[in-house]
């Protein structure tokens, strides 16, 4: 065996061990997150302009971390982030192969 496929080989399979460590954290991790307002908008909140802001986003199929319709949090939470893992590491696949191709 040549010394370049066994690498492949050990590359592809540290990426889907690590994929599957990711999504492992995104069902059991993420649910347990802090609900509490993130540093800029704790600022806006604290200053008194957050009623201010436009909401961008209320189309956004991932708003607030979570998927509307599914009523658990908890299932809602994890499921978002498995869905986001899976789209960042597809973009970021076909990204790689597009590179490696030029």
């Amino acid at each position: 065996m040549e010394r370049g496929l066994g690498m492949e080989r050990g590359f592809r399979l540290f990426i889907f061990i690590s994929l599957a460590i990711a999504i492992i954290l995104a069902v059991f991790i993420s649910p347990f997150a802090s609900n509490s307002p993130d540093g800029l908008e704790k600022v806006a909140e604290d200053r008194g302009f957050l009623n201010m802001a436009k909401s961008v986003w209320r189309y956004s199929p991932f708003s607030d971390y979570s998927i509307t319709g599914i009523e658990n949090n908890y299932i809602s939470t994890g499921l978002s982030g498995i869905i986001g893992i899976v789209i960042v590491f597809i973009i970021t696949l076909i990204l790689a192969k597009k590179i490696i191709a030029k």
